[in-house]
């Protein structure tokens, strides 16, 4: 679940025929309707991974994920390996990010249910929208925000506060992974920077996976499942995000994606049984409105 900001390079590598193709199939697409595909597909990733976690546990699924997501991009893209010094920092702080991010929020999901993990961790992308705004109605956006976690945690009975600090980590790790994201998109050209930093993100992520869930990570089901989760959840959304992004402004991008926290409150409704209380709804309402009042007021 996760937005990349790409920046074009004065010179693009060529792209291996079969992202050619993937790229002519998704040029044919509406942009909006591209970014809603990436939203309910991330979603829905999250939803089936938050099942794996009876066979691999968090860890166990989160690097299954990343393994195999870096695995299908490598390939997909076949970046070049000579890359400045300057690319490579960027390549390797994004992926470690991006793997921090992913573990944080999978062991909030194993906590709380999925729509308030994703709302919480919204705060980041928000924080980084809001980031030295000096307007009295982007203080108005922080308090909406603020008042829809409070009342999101206010279930009315026992929550998971380790699972509201882990959301809160993958927040801060989602704020970052945005500001990374520009630095990695100046320096890298195509998507060839993204690719290598999933594969950084995997090697990361797998020593993890091994301690928590040992030799369960080669049996046929929790692999099955795992290059599923890979493909809803990283490479499906993150190939379609990226068109979309070259096609339509950063602010309807932005508006779009705040859609979000309520897409993953609707898959944990459908996919995990994982309802919530008509208050917590409302709460989810106000950080959407939130997000969408903080993107259309951002002006760079």
């Amino acid at each position: 679940m996760v937005t990349v900001h790409v920046e074009r390079a004065p010179r693009r590598q060529p792209q291996p025929a079969l992202a050619a193709l993937a790229g002519q199939a998704l040029g044919n697409v509406p942009p909006p309707a591209l970014v809603l595909v990436g939203i309910v597909s991330v979603q829905v990733g999250a939803a089936l991974a938050r099942e794996l976690f009876t066979m691999t546990g968090a860890l166990g699924a989160a690097s299954l994920r990343l393994v195999f997501a870096g695995v299908v991009m490598l390939v997909l893209w076949r970046p070049s390996l000579r890359l400045s010094g300057v690319a490579w920092r960027a390549v390797i702080g994004y992926g470690v990010v991006l793997a921090g991010m992913n573990m944080l929020f999978y062991q909030a999901i194993a906590r709380i249910p999925l729509g308030m993990a994703v709302t919480i961790e919204f705060l980041g992308p928000l924080a980084v929208a809001l980031l030295g705004s000096r307007r009295w109605w982007d203080v108005l956006w922080a308090l909406l925000a603020a008042g829809g976690v409070a009342m999101l945690t206010d279930a009315g009975g026992s929550v998971s506060w380790v699972g509201v600090l882990f959301a809160l980590g993958a927040a801060a790790s989602w704020g970052c992974y945005i500001l990374l994201g520009t630095r990695l998109g100046a320096t890298t050209s195509g998507s060839g920077g993204l690719a290598l930093a999933m594969g950084v993100s995997g090697l990361v992520a797998a020593p993890f996976g091994i301690v928590g869930a040992g030799t369960l990570l080669l049996h046929p089901v929790p692999v099955a499942v795992g290059l599923v989760v890979a493909l809803l959840s990283s490479v499906v959304p993150y190939s379609v995000e990226l068109d979309a992004l070259r096609r339509i402004p950063p602010r309807v991008f932005g508006v779009l994606m705040s859609l979000e926290p309520a897409v993953a409150a609707l898959a944990g409704l459908l996919v995990l049984g994982q309802g919530l209380r008509p208050a917590q709804w409302a709460a989810i309402c106000l950080v959407v409105a939130a997000s969408v009042g903080a993107t259309r007021s951002d002006t760079r």
